[in-house]
């Protein structure tokens, strides 16, 4: 068997634009409501019926952001290590399938409104399970390498991250006006491991002085000893690029221009 065909049943809609705004994992102390869309003609009201009784369901999705695969990956978390794809839950898969269990909330007609999830924006749906807890759930099995990365996980965090007059204004600016909020996962990341990262997340800029990509957005920081000082944000695009005709879903466009306006760029790196 050479391939398979697939037809997606529908598509999620999340908050999440960009793979930054993603968790590892669906954060279960977050409370969030998100949409599946199931497409229309295809008589799935019916195929809905009943699944309300259930508290939990597993959707399985396309990681339709990835067009590659890899046998070994180095996954975010851990030791810097390279492992076999099949042992991760990473995107770079030989048939990128994902699965993940959300809490069911409601259902009106072919929407599903259901809790907190991994899930980017758009991403297709292609099936959708009740979550029986008798069958889905082994608390007490072997968790591999993933054991002494939750060990790691519940130390304190080494690192104390505080932030410049300038980089509190241009935090609250974009809240304020745009509900654009990635300094909280930024801060999370740069209290455990401010340096350069497997993923090239964070780069070196100048001398101590370093750049966090989150998407659209860039995080430039400096460290002393177990200080990390965020000095100031940025644009993740170029001004010539936010201004050249179709880049306009480019995300958070708009509010990139108008930054760059209230803050005109010092450099592009």
């Amino acid at each position: 068997m050479d391939s398979l065909n697939f037809q997606p049943i529908g598509i999620i809609h999340t908050q999440m634009k960009v793979k930054f705004d993603t968790p590892h994992q669906p954060e279960n102390d977050i409370s969030e409501q998100n949409v599946i869309e199931l497409y229309p003609d295809n008589d799935y009201e019916l195929a809905l019926r009943d699944l309300i009784g259930f508290e939990r369901i597993w959707i399985i999705w396309w990681f339709h952001k990835n067009t590659n695969w890899r046998p070994l990956v180095t996954p975010p978390r851990g030791p810097e290590k390279r492992r076999g794809v099949f042992a991760t839950r990473s995107p770079h898969r030989p048939c990128p399938i994902g699965i993940t269990s959300v809490p069911l909330i409601s259902i009106d007609g072919r929407k599903i409104t259901v809790g907190n999830t991994d899930l980017l924006d758009q991403t297709p749906i292609l099936d959708i399970k009740p979550y029986i807890s008798k069958i889905d759930s082994f608390p007490d099995q072997r968790q591999g390498w993933l054991v002494d990365v939750e060990k790691e996980l519940l130390e304190p965090s080494k690192f104390t991250v505080s932030l410049s007059p300038v980089a509190e204004l241009q935090a609250s600016w974009l809240k304020e006006n745009w509900q654009i909020d990635f300094l909280t996962k930024s801060i999370k990341i740069l209290e455990r491991a401010p340096k350069k990262s497997r993923t090239n997340r964070i780069s070196n800029y100048h001398d101590n002085s370093f750049r966090l990509s989150t998407g659209g957005w860039r995080v430039f920081f400096s460290v002393e000893g177990l200080q990390v000082r965020i000095n100031r944000l940025a644009p993740g695009y170029p001004p010539t690029l936010l201004i050249t005709p179709g880049y306009e879903v480019i995300p958070d466009w708009e509010a990139q221009i108008e930054f760059n306006k209230t803050w005109p760029p010092i450099d592009f790196l």
